[in-house]
């Protein structure tokens, strides 16, 4: 989709004028340096304190032509390409209510800037849980966890959030409220909104509230991990773990260059059941291998973004999937890229489900090189390579990898949603 025109100092003044009659004075500020978008700069801050607000000012700034980035937490802004634009940046921070925990029917009902931390206090007050573990859920918001499709480990016994919505309300950038779905979990009718806005990033409308199944908070819990002899010997461990009878809820494997792998493996029950779980589990791997964990080896993934931060060198954590039987073949594939340029590092975390996060360091040529190189060799067997974190302007590559043939279709309903391009310009597969 093609750009929206740069805005004037005129239209942005007129419109940060326009949005103080909505939300007032207080809640409108010119954006400072810590509110760059993937290295590009926005004009104007606006906090809207309800879905109304926000859905005018939407209108507001899609009348003066300007970009709009709507922004939760924070804590995925580097996620996909840099914008085109980002004129103005929508912050949910005041939308931050859980509106109604109807815990009999196993639903909630939460506005899209409440972070997952505190939603799940709220669900724990009656023995429940939106069965999601995303990164940073102490910060990160209900509406950005959307946007950006962010699941952990327990996906692999409860589902990915597309399964786990059941409702959503959107503010379109003609100031339309959309909604679709309901608060019974069992829920067939209509458009399938929710589905559509979980993972577009953004870039069809602003997720102003949302409904969740969910689940009963388990009795106990208790996590258990073993080395395994190399790659190969961890890819047959784990296809026999997903093939056994265990009832396990997370399982994931940790490998890091010159390291043993690990897998870990998550079990919820009561007491009894977690004993009987752990003997059968000894059937499929040596009980003198495995050894007890605590909850933070469930971390392991959010580690990889912190080292990505934090290091000297040049870093970029990729998001990959593959098919569980390929984890293996997919890990050797980039040990052998890593060897073979002498000067790059990488360690990974892979779900069960075969999606990982893989943290690569070296030069810019180095690890362009590589996850180019691996991109088209998971793309050419069914699988991808997303850059889901990056410094601004490291890497040449395209964030998304190839669209494939879907792209016309997902450039129409683009077009049908926000058809000047307000929201997220230039953000997602294709550059739509």
């Amino acid at each position: 989709m093609d750009g929206v025109p740069s805005a004037t100092v005129t239209q942005h003044a007129a419109f940060a004028d326009a949005a103080r009659v909505i939300v007032s004075a207080e809640f409108v500020r010119a954006a400072g340096a810590t509110d760059a978008v993937a290295g590009i700069h926005p004009q104007t801050i606006v906090e809207p304190g309800d879905e109304q607000e926000l859905s005018a000012i939407l209108k507001l700034a899609n009348e003066y032509g300007l970009a709009v980035i709507p922004r939760g937490g924070g804590t995925k802004l580097g996620w996909g390409n840099p914008p085109m634009r980002a004129d103005v940046v929508v912050s949910t921070a005041r939308l931050n209510r859980v509106v109604e925990h109807a815990w009999a029917d196993l639903t909630v009902t939460v506005e899209a800037g409440c972070t997952i931390q505190n939603l799940q206090e709220t669900l724990a007050q009656h023995g429940q849980r939106l069965a999601l573990d995303p990164l940073w859920p102490e910060r990160a918001t209900v509406g950005g966890v959307l946007a950006t499709n962010d699941s952990g480990a327990l996906r692999l016994r409860f589902g990915a959030l597309r399964d786990l919505i059941i409702g959503v309300t959107l503010a379109l950038p003609d100031g339309t409220l959309a909604k679709s779905g309901g608060k019974v979990v069992k829920n067939v009718a209509g458009y399938d909104l929710p589905k559509l806005v979980t993972g577009a990033l953004g870039t069809l409308g602003a997720i102003t509230r949302a409904v969740f199944r969910v689940h009963p908070l388990p009795k106990d819990a208790r996590t258990v991990s073993c080395v395994a002899g190399d790659l190969d010997d961890a890819q047959r461990l784990l296809l026999a773990i997903q093939d056994s009878q265990l009832a396990h809820s997370a399982l994931q494997l940790r490998y890091a260059e010159n390291e043993l792998p690990e897998l870990d493996i998550l079990f919820e029950a009561t007491e009894t059941g977690l004993v009987a779980q752990i003997e059968q589990l000894g059937s499929i791997v040596a009980p003198a291998t495995l050894t007890d964990q605590g909850s933070e080896i469930w971390k392991s993934r959010q580690e990889l973004y912190a080292e990505a931060n934090s290091s000297d060198m040049q870093s970029v954590v990729a998001k990959v999937s593959v098919l569980p039987s390929c984890i293996a073949k997919m890990l050797k594939f980039f040990a052998n890229i890593s060897v073979n340029s002498g000067s790059l590092r990488h360690r990974a975390v892979v779900q069960a489900t075969g999606l990982a996060c893989v943290l690569c360091e070296g030069s810019q040529a180095n690890v362009d090189a590589a996850l180019h190189r691996l991109r088209t060799e998971l793309e050419h067997d069914g699988g991808s390579l997303v850059i889901a974190n990056q410094r601004a302007g490291f890497l040449s590559a395209e964030a998304w990898g190839a669209p494939g043939d879907a792209l016309p279709l997902m450039r129409s309903i683009k077009q049908q949603f926000d058809a000047k391009g307000t929201l997220n310009p230039g953000r997602f597969v294709g550059g739509i």
